[in-house]
């Protein structure tokens, strides 16, 4: 289950990173793309307002040094109407005296008593005694209705006093014009605008938005604080989109240019990509979890099944010791039976003759036990050869090799390796004393009590002579004694030397 769930993760973080920055580079790319378009917004209001104030240089010079006299006016307007036609961006050139009437213009036919002393650009003039241009705020025409942006010179006197203002104005149309060729998207923006942060002109165009305050706009306070090129997310004050604004200062001119690209549109493409890959990871991750989880499934199953399996060998052998146990023991003793006890008696003979050791057995008899089950019964008679060996049991088995095996009915036996026949002798006594003292009350018995009788026989057997069956007949022969003795006592065979 680790496993399959770092498999599934490392995918998913894998498919995360590539389309972070996939991301990346898509907005990096168009970071570039928006400072190209900047650059060439720039350079192209640059160019505009230059010819516009490169015109405006030889008027003042030649109104400076000719005049204004009837002969200079008329040749001056013929000037002016040459140069406005060479300049497709301008809507007119203008001449007003120090007054604000107008003394000259490019126009064919001439306005009449119009005077300009309250525009911004003139009061700019006759307040500043600078040579340079000046780009006014944006203004509508008072002939015919555009909205124009101003470049206007001061004309001076010989004495340096104000003489009047040389005046050039550019359609915002023209701008418009090169600013509809841009290819922006659906949402994107570009704006031109005064570094008094008024907006001189802006696409999507609004005659609304011409002459706007800028100044509490994120845009202008990121161009103020950024420097005169920069990039920057900036939310539109104009339409609340969120776009990628590159803006850049023109290089002569008090004007800066904002080149914007919608975010959602950059990121549109990334987004369809993003979510067809990222689907196929989900398929893929579910698949890989669905076979993990399999798999895994198998794995409990076939662990389940190994473990029923294991249990059922233990099960098996538990049942297999049971049945050996069964089969190699007296159901009603508890000793082993008598299979068994031919089976250790061969192997312990074996024995003996290898290691040349010896071999003691005990064969013991029930005194007169058919009149005590004639007396009292057969159960109380498997109740008397319980005790009998319970009690062979507690005192024969105390050594790993040692046997104690009901023979065959109320006859039991003591097979005892490394053992002579003195030692067999004394445990036999022992044994006999013990179910003595059980004091199992037998009225057929002379002694009153059950009792019992042994025979006992010990043999060191040597490689190609004597058998098992030899030990038992001796024994047996012993037995036989003890019995016709007089019962409740152990003898032991006459045997002259071990075989």
């Amino acid at each position: 289950m680790a496993f399959v769930a770092i498999v599934c993760f490392t995918l998913v973080a894998i498919d995360f990173w590539n389309s972070w920055h996939a991301r990346a580079v898509q907005l990096r790319q168009m970071n570039v793309a928006t400072s190209n378009l900047a650059r060439a917004m720039a350079q192209h209001a640059d160019d505009t307002i230059k010819k516009a104030d490169t015109a405006l240089v030889g008027i003042v010079e030649r109104v400076e040094h000719d005049g204004t006299g009837p002969a200079a006016i008329d040749r001056l307007r013929k000037v002016l109407a040459a140069q406005a036609a060479e300049l497709p961006q301008l809507d007119a050139l203008h001449i007003y005296d120090e007054n604000g009437n107008w003394v000259a213009n490019s126009r064919q036919k001439p306005p009449e008593n119009l005077n300009n002393a309250s525009r911004a650009y003139f009061v700019f003039h006759r307040t500043h005694e600078e040579r340079g241009p000046h780009i006014s705020i944006p203004v509508k025409s008072r002939t015919n209705g555009k909205l124009l942006i101003p470049v206007s010179r001061r004309i001076s006197h010989a004495d340096g006093s104000f003489a009047g203002v040389a005046l050039a104005t550019i359609e915002i149309d023209f701008l418009m014009k090169f600013y509809d060729s841009l290819d922006i998207g659906q949402a994107g923006a570009v704006a031109l605008v005064l570094e008094n942060g008024t907006m001189m002109t802006r696409r999507p165009y609004s005659a609304d938005v011409v002459g706007r305050n800028m100044l509490d706009t994120e845009l202008f306070r990121t161009y103020v604080a950024g420097g005169p090129v920069g990039t920057a997310q900036i939310k539109s004050a104009q339409d609340g989109v969120t776009r990628l604004n590159s803006f850049r200062r023109l290089d002569g001119y008090p004007l800066f240019v904002a080149a914007a690209l919608s975010k959602d549109e950059i990121l549109a493409a990334w987004w369809r990509e993003t979510l067809w890959h990222t689907a196929g990871v989900v398929l893929l991750v579910s698949l890989a979890g669905f076979v993990g989880w399999r798999l895994v499934q198998q794995v409990e199953l076939r662990t389940q099944a190994e473990g029923e399996l294991r249990r059922a060998r233990d099960a098996l052998e538990t049942l297999n010791k049971t049945l050996n146990t069964l089969a190699m023991e007296d159901g009603l003793t508890g000793l082993a039976n008598r299979r068994q006890f031919d089976v250790t008696l061969d192997n312990e003979f074996n024995r003996a003759i290898r290691e040349a050791g010896t071999l003691a057995l005990i064969l013991m008899d029930v005194d007169r036990f058919k009149q005590y089950n004639d007396i009292y019964g057969h159960a109380a008679g498997d109740e008397c050869l319980q005790s009998i060996g319970q009690t062979i049991a507690r005192l024969a088995s105390r050594r790993p090799g040692d046997l104690a095996a009901r023979y065959g009915g109320e006859e039991l036996a003591v097979l005892l390796p490394n053992t002579d026949a003195a030692g067999a002798a004394i445990l036999a006594e022992r044994i006999r004393s013990a179910v003595r003292e059980l004091k199992i009350v037998h009225t057929g018995s002379s002694d009153g009590f059950v009792t019992l009788s042994a025979g006992v026989d010990a043999l060191s057997p040597v490689p190609g002579t004597g058998q098992p069956k030899e030990l038992i007949q001796s024994a047996d022969k012993a037995l036989y004694e003890a019995k016709t003795g007089g019962r409740n006592r152990v003898c032991i065979s006459a045997r002259p030397e071990p075989v």
